[in-house]
């Protein structure tokens, strides 16, 4: 049975089967290890209204000291949509490249600091002009590199400074409301499934401006492959987040427009809306 985590400014907040309560941890405690879990598995939840409460008018992005890392070109889709926009700059062959090769793309993200979460506003660069939400679905690594959890991701991206060169990558997606995440962590019985679909909603003065979906089985890579290649070399002594890539990009006619309102669905874990700002 999927137990859901909300950070909120009253504290931890468990909720199971449209139940509420809160839940008496630090943040930071729940990547440590690998027994969350377990420990949810035992946790009786009697529905709390003023859990409830909290999560509905106090909610804080799911996150403490973990830094968010993300994951490039992961899905076909992705590959052409690379590749098409940094054809001008002599780039379109490393995003073909890095699709068929033994190692991943992965780039960080995030500090904790910077993130946004659901309801919250994120970003557009004022330098750019054609700029996108990249909805992914997004792991909850324990220090111990083992997938504990999920949430969603949004990889706010600058496709016209990435694609004037491969390597403003991390000007393109690392700034100021660029990283959003929420609106909780979700711990399933089993790993997410394959089927798992993931959709985006793009609104924009009352009106659906643009639509798009996609499902897990269309990646590349296995999820613990990332999350594998992601701690080879590095220590999270706090856990850490890794979006896994996005299938889903709005084509060369569509750019975000302040006050856009962008809602990502991914089965299983609820929706995350956020408002361009």
């Amino acid at each position: 049975m999927a137990t859901c985590i909300y950070r909120t400014a009253s504290g931890l907040v468990a909720s199971r089967k449209d139940q509420y309560c809160f839940f008496n941890s630090d943040w930071d405690l729940l990547f440590k290890g690998d027994g969350l879990r377990d420990t949810l598995a035992t946790l009786s939840i009697v529905d709390d209204e003023l859990a409830r409460t909290a999560v509905e008018n106090e909610l804080l992005p799911p996150i403490g000291n973990q830094e968010v890392w993300a994951s490039g070109v992961t899905y076909y889709s992705s590959r052409l949509a690379r590749m098409e926009e940094s054809k001008s700059a002599g780039g379109a062959d490393f995003y073909a490249r890095v699709y068929n090769a033994a190692r991943p793309e992965l780039f960080f993200k995030s500090i904790a600091q910077r993130v946004r979460g659901h309801g919250q506003t994120v970003r557009i660069r004022e330098d750019s002009d054609w700029d996108v939400p990249e909805p992914e679905l997004t792991l909850a690594i324990s220090d111990k590199g083992q997938i504990i959890g999920y949430t969603i991701g949004n990889d706010m991206s600058s496709r016209s400074i990435e694609g004037e060169n491969p390597l403003y990558l991390p000007q393109a997606k690392s700034y100021e409301g660029a990283t959003g995440i929420g609106p909780g962590l979700y711990i399933l019985n089993t790993p997410i499934s394959k089927e798992t679909g993931i959709r985006l909603s793009i609104a924009r003065s009352d009106s659906v401006v643009f639509k798009g979906q996609t499902s897990l089985k269309e990646m590349k890579r296995e999820l613990e492959e990332l999350a594998e290649y992601l701690y080879r070399e590095l220590d999270f002594s706090n856990g850490c987040y890794l979006m896994t890539g996005t299938g889903i990009i709005p084509g060369t006619d569509f750019t975000l427009q302040s006050g856009d309102e962008i809602t990502i669905e991914i089965d299983s874990l609820g929706s995350l809306f956020q408002v361009v700002s």
